[in-house]
């Protein structure tokens, strides 16, 4: 691959946002979607991503496997993949255009999506403790000790229920679709584990097992599309270093991040990189 030092350089930092993301902000990857896409032809940027992300689904498992909640992880396998199946499916027929428009896409709606949920939570939030007073407050203060400690909350009532077996199923598909034709996995189940009532430790633990598990399940279709291949493991294994030290940063900064400023950030930059996909 033909790649300027500019490039290289965007890649890197890329590589390093990847650890980050899986230590600290699960999601935050998106970012590095968008630059791999812009720096190389779309459909061949998912296929050298693939392996750096499962290096930092690795070092996110040794960081956070304890934390995991497996009744939701076997919960959503099945339904991701059918999801995995469709968006193979897609790629088969997809050229680069197509990719590179599905990508930006993608990424445009996950972001609505983050910031129609962020909105909706602070309303309702409001609400609750506006409505509920002290009690409203203590349960509030419960939350964050829930946080500190990686207890998941909520999960259990939602789960046997139909709507939680529909909504699970739902974001399983679009999970497994979205991960499989851009590497965009990341904001579906990201909504998904915080609607469940998911805190910070068991949100990083059980994300870092679901996306090391089914990352790994995408190799094989992903080589045999040709997304994975000699040039591309070469370069991967160029970039893969970057990724330890972005890792390191995230756990060391996962405790002091500013998340609401963050997400924000994250964001913005994920609809700079839709648009600029559509737009290319």
């Amino acid at each position: 691959m033909d790649i300027s030092w500019w490039g290289f350089a965007a890649l890197a930092a890329a590589a390093a946002l990847v650890g980050f993301s899986k230590t600290a902000v699960s999601g935050a990857n998106t970012v590095s979607l968008a630059v791999f896409a812009a720096v190389l032809p779309a459909r061949e940027s998912t296929g050298v991503l693939l392996p750096i992300l499962i290096v930092g689904d690795v070092v996110a498992v040794l960081t956070y496997r304890r934390h995991a909640h497996w009744p939701t992880l076997w919960r959503l396998f099945p339904a991701v993949a059918a999801g995995v199946v469709a968006g193979t499916v897609f790629l088969l027929w997809a050229d680069d255009a197509a990719v590179r428009t599905s990508i930006g896409a993608i990424l445009l709606l996950m972001a609505g999506v983050t910031i129609w949920r962020r909105r909706g939570g602070a309303d309702s939030a409001k609400e609750k403790t506006t409505a509920e007073g002290p009690e409203g407050a203590e349960r509030a203060a419960g939350a964050e000790k829930a946080e500190a400690t990686g207890v998941v909350a909520g999960e259990g009532g939602s789960g046997g229920s139909s709507a939680g077996r529909v909504k699970a199923r739902s974001y399983g598909v679009l999970g497994g679709f979205t991960t499989m034709v851009a590497n965009a996995g990341g904001p579906v189940m990201s909504l998904y584990l915080l609607s469940a009532g998911f805190r910070k430790l068991g949100f990083l633990g059980t994300s870092a097992w679901f996306f090391l598990i089914v990352n790994t399940s995408k190799l094989p279709f992903s080589v045999g599309l040709g997304l994975v291949d000699g040039p591309s493991l070469l370069l991967d294994a160029a970039l893969v270093l970057f990724v330890f030290p972005g890792a390191l940063i995230g756990k060391a900064c996962v405790d002091r991040i500013d998340q609401r400023l963050f997400e924000r950030l994250v964001i913005g930059a994920t609809v700079l990189g839709g648009l600029q996909l559509l737009l290319r």
